[in-house]
């Protein structure tokens, strides 16, 4: 049975790492955007055996001048003609400025034609209050984000990008509205937002949207979702990318305007739960539930059969149990094919 696309024909160009083992970065971005009918071409900002949460690997980055190359390389081929770019982790500060320059690039290429172009932007600098990139990453992405159409911080990276403290609703509402009037970002939504709220009691975690009016009004919604009590690695990556599909599917499904206006921004009279943003991350938390519930089952099976494979003498090494465990925390996307192409919505947006 052939299976219908969630989009038109799309081409996408993925920016971020690449692993040769597991799923985190572009090893996401390519499987998740191919698998629901787009075209991508991938640019890989690291090589890399795997990724760090093992705590050892062997590869290199990539250079600002190497992205640069790459991206020259593919425009004197006309390989340039994307509708789509998503953007995640990025190493340096002058490879975040490179970026930056591709990004503007494929915007002016299309600056005569609204609605061609869309640029989903992943600040990937930290997490749980901690930066894990060079301090200059983040001037470099407060110089970038305004040429963004979309951009998906987390919590501390919202924190980071609007100078503003996040430790209520109150805060993060504040935080977005920075986005949307320092930096004129279009759709906001912040992930894995853990804040105390009579809706969200403490087994759940929540992501928080908003698409700006006319204005610059930020039209907040909120979208409350289980935890699940595992480790993983990679669900930032996967977010994005399921984000690009449905945000692009949900404004082709909306009235057909919408597609031709920059950025995609919906007229003032759709409310904060209508947006295509919202719903859009609707299905996105659909899939996403259901595929790291699937990982959290099977982690058991994982581990089994890896401890199986070792010496009696390394299964008690910390060491070689915390590699055993990163293993059995990649993402299992490849045998769970329909929770990305028909995910139940289980949970909803609703206006804050």
């Amino acid at each position: 049975m052939s299976i219908v696309p969630a989009v038109p024909d799309t081409r996408v160009l993925a920016v971020a790492s690449h692993v040769v083992s597991g799923y985190v970065g572009n090893k996401i971005a390519v499987f998740v955007l191919q698998s629901l009918g787009c075209d991508v071409a991938a640019l890989n900002t690291v090589q890399f055996s795997n990724h760090t949460g093992y705590k050892q690997w062997k590869g290199t980055r990539v250079s600002a001048q190497e992205i640069m190359d790459l991206w020259d390389g593919l425009k004197q081929s006309y390989l340039d003609d994307f509708d789509v770019m998503l953007s995640g982790y990025i190493p340096g500060a002058e490879a975040v400025d490179a970026v930056g320059k591709i990004g503007r690039e494929l915007k002016d290429k299309s600056k005569d034609t609204p609605g061609k172009f869309f640029w989903a932007l992943d600040p990937v600098m930290g997490d749980n209050g901690k930066i894990y990139v060079s301090p200059e990453v983040v001037p470099a992405y407060k110089r970038l984000i305004h040429d963004a159409d979309l951009i998906l911080p987390n919590q501390f990276e919202a924190e980071l990008l609007s100078e503003v403290k996040i430790n209520d609703m109150d805060s993060l509402r504040k935080a977005i509205q920075v986005l949307h009037d320092k930096y004129r970002v279009p759709h906001v939504v912040i992930t894995s937002v853990n804040l105390e709220a009579p809706d969200h009691p403490p087994s759940h975690l929540a992501v928080v949207g908003s698409t700006m009016t006319s204005t610059g009004q930020a039209r907040f919604f909120k979208i409350v979702f289980p935890s699940i009590d595992c480790y993983f690695s990679g669900t930032g990556d996967m977010f994005g990318a399921l984000m690009v599909i449905r945000m692009r599917e949900a404004v082709f499904n909306a009235d057909e305007r919408l597609r031709h206006t920059a950025s995609w921004l919906s007229d003032d009279s759709v409310s904060a739960t209508e947006l295509p943003l919202a719903r859009a991350a609707e299905k996105v938390l659909g899939s996403m539930h259901e595929v790291l519930s699937k990982t959290c089952e099977g982690m058991k099976r994982v581990v089994e059969r890896t401890t199986g494979d070792m010496k009696v003498e390394d299964r008690d090494n910390e060491t070689k149990v915390h590699l055993v465990k990163s293993k059995a925390a990649e993402l299992q996307l490849v045998r769970n094919l329909d929770c990305l192409r028909t995910p139940a919505t289980q949970y909803h947006a609703k206006a804050i």
